[in-house]
């Protein structure tokens, strides 16, 4: 095993780092200093590599999953902790939408913006609701549902019950795609009708479903199907 003290100096991967800049080092490299440590057989860096060898590519690593991790021998949970904190983190960099709280809904792209690193990737579908107050400020995101979606299991109930607790005026529901594919199904369509019936006799009316994909978005409302058929 070649340990990182063995390493010449100048070829250390934070030495490196610090001589030719974050995005000069190989990606092992850069897993190797969130590591900082290997174990009795590999050091930080052969570590690295065996954890990249679990994915096809680097962008994949996003969505490795702690038990992933936990199984690579070496990854115990606070290396595991650290490098899943580290892909969170940057997940939230790379959004241009910071946060949904307190943000006034104008457009479906807003809500795009925000979810789209969020559930571009995502291998089942995951159905949000957002709450609105008489501003069309968001108040809260509620996560309802994820796996394949057999919308009797997303009943309005679920719905609504929560617009009631926080005094919401109106909902947005948003899922995403696992495809890529952003044209609604025809569960799609029976639900997005189901919500704008209910929200009408509860005096809360559903704003917009937008189903989020790996580049693009589909808003029910700026395509004009919110109207209750």
């Amino acid at each position: 095993m070649t340990k990182i003290k063995d390493i010449p100096m100048h070829e250390r991967p934070i030495e490196r780092l610090l001589q030719y800049g974050a995005e000069s080092i190989s990606n092992e490299e850069l897993l190797a200093i969130l590591l900082r440590t290997g174990n009795r057989i590999q050091s930080a860096k052969e570590l690295a590599t065996t954890i990249l060898s679990h994915v096809k590519c680097i962008s994949e690593l996003k969505e490795i999953s702690y038990e992933t991790l936990c199984k690579i021998p070496g990854i115990a949970k606070g290396k595991a902790s650290i490098l899943l904190a580290a892909i969170e983190l940057g997940k939230r960099i790379d959004r241009s939408v910071e946060t949904l709280s307190g943000q006034k809904f104008n457009q479906a792209k807003l809500i795009y913006e925000y979810y789209r690193t969020i559930l571009s990737n995502k291998q089942q579908e995951h159905v949000y609701c957002l709450y609105l107050d008489s501003k069309k400020t968001i108040v809260k995101e509620k996560l309802l549902f994820i796996g394949t979606v057999n919308y009797s299991m997303v009943h309005p109930r679920d719905i609504f019950k929560e617009a009631y607790l926080v005094s919401a005026t109106a909902i947005i529901c948003v899922h995403n795609h696992p495809t890529g594919d952003v044209m609604p199904s025809k569960d799609d369509y029976v639900m997005t009708q189901n919500l704008i019936q209910v929200g009408k006799l509860l005096g809360i009316p559903l704003l917009d479903h937008i189903i989020i994909g790996k580049h693009q978005y589909y808003s029910f409302f700026e395509n004009g199907d919110m109207n209750s058929k």
